[in-house]
């Protein structure tokens, strides 16, 4: 579990102690969604089904401060496509306020192919009217990258191949990268706990060196410029109560429990100038049936109960939000909104495909 805690133990542990009170928590679970993981084609759809059947019952019961349900959102491989997965999938997500996002998994890649690779994949998506539409109407997307390795960043040249690889997302319509944090693989960023902006360069690994996102100074000529890419980070660092490491994970042997909410708070990264307002973004493996069954069963749902007190507790504000929204959330507050009193900040920007 300690592996590659050279590379990010430094930087979190200059982090400054200091933070102001926080108002307003964004949750985003961002699934790692591969229900073809060790499956054939039935068990695949078996996988899907199983969350179209259960997860609605979360999202049927629960709602945070807008009075929205639980989110959630589905990072599908595109290198793994299959049109009757995709349907169930679109399936979910309609029944429950889901989004689909691109996740992909390549290795020893070239940049001509990883091109026509995100196109097919983005165009196969929307066929099923999934992903979203930037403020030109052009197709628009999150993304996670397989094995951890963006922009060519397993120092063993693994899982990727491509270098300048956040310029080809920008360019293919990536609004932002939600991979990291990746501990303990060693592909895990230098950066930690922070929401910045990330200009792609031929060295790999670009995402270790970024500009913070700033609501007294923003950058948002980064918005369109095509080198620079957003990073939403989740929470990574020492968790001393649990005695181990914190790295924004839910899983069968690390479920969502209402002790980790102090933590992720914590660690939260936000815009500097709005340290009020946190933004957890935790991922999983959610097709996978020993997390499905954490994040379907009633481990879950006792942790949306105890979420609702905390909250309450806390005289916090707790907003269920895709990654999309997530997104949204963070350029109105880089652009000066005060979330509070802005209702459409869902849709600030990127809004779904119709």
């Amino acid at each position: 579990m300690f592996r590659a805690i050279d590379r990010w133990l430094l930087p979190y542990l200059l982090r400054p102690r200091f933070r102001s009170p926080v108002t307003d928590v964004f949750i985003a679970v961002c699934d790692h969604y591969e229900p073809f993981h060790h499956a054939d084609k039935q068990s695949a759809l078996a996988r899907v089904r199983r969350w179209r059947s259960e997860w609605r019952r979360f999202t049927d019961t629960f709602r945070d401060a807008d009075g929205i349900p639980p989110r959630h959102s589905f990072f599908y491989p595109i290198e793994q496509y299959d049109c009757d997965v995709i349907e169930e999938l679109a399936g979910v997500c309609h029944d429950t306020g889901g989004e689909v996002e691109i996740h992909l998994h390549h290795d020893r890649d070239n940049a001509d192919n990883l091109r026509r690779t995100l196109e097919q994949g983005k165009h196969d998506l929307a066929a099923h009217g999934l992903l979203s539409r930037a403020p030109d109407g052009s197709l628009a997307y999150g993304f996670v990258h397989g094995n951890w390795a963006l922009d060519d960043s397993d120092p063993h040249g693994r899982g990727c191949g491509v270098r300048g690889e956040l310029a080809i997302l920008k360019r293919s319509g990536c609004y932002a990268d939600f991979t990291m944090p990746s501990a303990p693989h060693p592909a895990q960023a230098r950066k930690v706990n922070e929401i910045y902006w990330s200009q792609s360069t031929m060295h790999g690994a670009s995402h270790n060196h970024g500009i913070r996102l700033d609501t007294r100074a923003p950058q948002t000529d980064k918005r369109t410029k095509e080198d620079w890419l957003l990073m939403v980070q989740g929470p990574l660092g020492l968790d001393w109560g649990r005695k181990k490491i914190e790295n924004a994970e839910v899983a069968g042997n690390n479920p969502p429990v209402i002790e980790r909410m102090k933590v992720w708070t914590h660690l939260a990264p936000s815009l500097a100038g709005a340290d009020h307002c946190r933004f957890i973004k935790l991922h999983t493996h959610g097709a996978i049936e020993k997390n499905a069954d954490v994040l379907l069963g009633p481990v879950n749902w006792r942790f949306h109960e105890e979420l609702a007190l905390w909250a309450e507790q806390h005289r916090v504000r707790v907003h269920y939000v895709t990654a999309r929204e997530m997104t949204n959330a963070i350029l109105a507050l880089e652009d000066g909104k005060d979330l509070a009193n802005y209702p459409s900040w869902r849709d600030h920007m990127f809004k779904l495909a119709k």
